[in-house]
């Protein structure tokens, strides 16, 4: 597995197993629980490589199916399926999964929050570079 720096993955997040050196996690991306993300193709016999970008959130019991590529700073909804890629600074939910939300943007872990967001800016240009500020307080 390709995972980044900083990744939050939550042990009951489900990483398929069948073809683990195609899962791709970009850094500072949180995967919830019972998520799941899908590298083979059981009934096409195919391994294929998914990707998850940077700055991502994840949501639970999500599940995204194999070849997908999600861009950078997204969110993605609890119990979407995502069939089809996702393009960078998107919000997408539902089942399939459809992008609800463009020019998203987001901090550490995919927080969507635009004071967080500016806390985060603040703390890193006060020399914290490589460390998110407490998500509260």
């Amino acid at each position: 597995m390709d995972i980044g720096d900083n990744v939050r993955i939550s042990s009951k997040a489900k990483l398929d197993p069948m073809h683990p050196r195609g899962v791709h996690i970009g850094e500072w991306t949180l995967v919830s629980f019972d998520a799941a993300i899908l590298t083979h193709d059981f009934v096409g016999e195919r391994m294929l490589d998914t990707y998850v970008g940077s700055y991502c959130f994840i949501g639970a019991r999500a599940i995204i199916l194999p070849g997908v590529r999600i861009g950078d700073h997204c969110v993605i909804g609890a119990g979407a399926v995502v069939t089809s890629d996702i393009p960078s600074h998107s919000m997408a939910v539902g089942v399939p999964a459809r992008v609800i939300r463009s020019k998203l943007e987001t901090g550490s872990w995919g927080i969507a929050d635009s004071a967080y967001i500016e806390r985060e800016r603040q703390w890193q240009a006060a020399g914290n570079a490589g460390a998110p500020p407490p998500v509260w307080g």
